[in-house]
């Protein structure tokens, strides 16, 4: 069985949101003679990881809401890697997306190592078509699912009908098909999003 790993591995100097330094995970290292321990500190949308609809939705719930169980079964990933600039419906008419699908997208963005400021993301028309699909998920190798959009209309879309959003994917090895996902994020409470290591298990 091939296993493949698409989380974004964490250190200081990794890709992050439009290069914020805020952004910028720190790491600390203790020894006191044989004993080692390490502190991180970072913000919760690092590398892989998982939203939660409080990141875009006043008041929205927060991230233990999210089922474990819609973050472990089957998913399909698309190969969109000809699209330039953003998905949309049109570029999703003619894949088989079904009712309860997780649905990650293979971009451009895979193949950049460093932050790309004009990444590929999900247009808001493309959000509506997956809604309309009643999918379970949708994930994508960029750090964000929208990029300038105002008022984040992706985001609220997708939330708004119970659509889990997963980013900063790697898929740059992963070829078009369906897998056996687990998304396994942080057991944070009330946050807006949790870190996750995220693997596909080839059928």
């Amino acid at each position: 069985m091939k296993i493949y790993d698409v989380t974004a591995p964490i250190f200081e100097g990794m890709p992050v949101y439009k290069n914020k330094p805020e952004k910028q995970p720190k790491l600390t290292t203790v020894t006191n003679d044989y004993v080692t321990e390490s502190r991180i500190d970072m913000d919760v949308h690092t590398g892989t990881h998982i939203d939660a609809p409080l990141h875009m939705v006043k008041n929205g719930e927060t991230f233990e809401t999210i089922s474990l169980e819609k973050l472990v079964g089957y998913c399909k990933v698309l190969d969109v890697t000809t699209v330039n600039d953003r998905i949309t419906k049109e570029d999703l008419i003619h894949f088989d997306i079904q009712e309860n699908d997780f649905i990650l997208f293979k971009t451009k963005n895979s193949f950049d190592d460093a932050f790309h400021f004009e990444f590929i993301y999900v247009a808001e028309d493309a959000a509506i078509y997956l809604a309309e699909k009643r999918i379970r998920g949708v994930g994508i190798d960029a750090l964000g699912v929208e990029r300038n959009q105002a008022g984040h209309p992706t985001h609220k879309t997708l939330f708004g009908h119970g659509i889990i959003v997963i980013e900063g994917l790697r898929l740059k090895d992963v070829p078009a098909g369906e897998y056996w996902m687990v998304a396994a994020p942080l057991k944070l409470v009330g946050t807006d999003a949790a870190p996750a290591r995220v693997l596909l298990f080839e059928q």
